[in-house]
């Protein structure tokens, strides 16, 4: 089977994006391990200790590995962006990516119908295993290097014609298929994800080769208001606005993204926009468990949005 046909399988089991990538570890293993040495995983101990090495070989997932089949999943709506939402009309926001249903439900459903059809049209047993971002491998890097898009200074992977609002999954198979090339970085001398991020969490890696900003994930408001668990910092508090889940600022004000395509996927429908304060803050335990059950938003936990509302209620005021 050539790789263009298990591409194409990728598409029609609901995957806009396609690629195929070698099974063997990338030069970027050296860089996740210095970033986290110095630190800039913060709280998120699943990405260090024992399984940081385990990310730098994908073998170490499935030994007979030869491809990486990497695949990117649309979840951009219509709505609009935080950006483009008055401050002062009450609401809170939370990360486009947590409207709708578990992404990791969504993109593990294809990811596991992709395997069964290619199951159907190989004459050659093959082994396999489907990876979303629970499992330890370096999606993004094997990603640009399967042609899906380059890795921006705000660290998300940009392609060229339909922006950063997608999903990563992958497929380790033990097929051999032709791989795809990288293609070059188009941020150039654009820097408004740089500026616009309100607590400086984009910084410069310092290195003369590969990307010019990593991510300072104990700066960052997605992992403030999701990832820690203990107190947000104050100083801050203030860069944190109205999120109470997430942040897509640096998504939001790339030009790439400026005519990105929504997706069609009725498991990503939008079911809590911009939700009022005064709404949020009515709920209880039961409310939480009960309105946020099947979403990405159960990752904070009822303690964590109560924290989190404490941030933006003050900052409203």
């Amino acid at each position: 089977m050539t790789a263009e046909t298990v591409k194409r399988l990728a598409h029609e089991c609901g995957f806009e994006l396609a690629g195929v990538a070698p099974a063997e570890p990338l030069w970027e293993s050296a860089w996740y391990l210095e970033w986290i040495r110095r630190g800039m995983a913060g709280e998120m101990t699943y990405l260090t200790g024992h399984r940081a090495a385990l990310r730098c070989d994908p073998r170490s997932l499935l030994p007979s590995a030869r491809s990486i089949l990497c695949v990117g999943k649309l979840y951009n709506g219509p709505e609009p962006a935080s950006t483009q939402v008055h401050p002062d009309n009450g609401r809170a926001w939370i990360s486009r990516y947590a409207w709708g249903e578990d992404y990791h439900v969504v993109v593990r459903r294809g990811l596991d119908l992709l395997a069964a059809e290619l199951a159907t049209r190989v004459s050659e047993p093959f082994e396999w295993r489907a990876a979303v971002d629970a499992e330890p491998l370096l999606q993004r890097a094997y990603a640009r290097r399967a042609g899906l898009g380059w890795i921006g200074k705000n660290c998300c992977l940009i392609n060229q014609a339909s922006g950063s609002w997608f999903f990563l999954g992958a497929l380790l198979v033990s097929l051999d298929l032709e791989p795809d090339a990288p293609p070059p970085n188009r941020c150039g001398s654009c820097t408004r994800c740089l500026d616009a991020c309100p607590t400086g969490a984009l910084v410069p890696t310092g290195r003369s080769e590969g990307p010019s900003h990593t991510i300072d994930a104990r700066r960052c408001i997605s992992y403030l208001t999701i990832e820690s668990r203990g107190e947000i910092p104050e100083s801050l508090r203030p860069g944190v606005g109205r999120h109470v889940f997430g942040c897509d600022i640096c998504q939001e004000v790339c030009p790439w993204n400026s005519g990105a395509p929504a997706t069609s996927d009725p498991a990503f429908a939008a079911r809590h926009f911009a939700p009022r304060l005064d709404w949020l803050s009515g709920l209880n335990e039961a409310d939480f468990a009960r309105l946020f059950r099947g979403t990405a938003i159960q990752r904070t936990g009822y303690q964590g949005l109560v924290r989190n509302l404490a941030v933006v209620l003050k900052n409203c005021r």
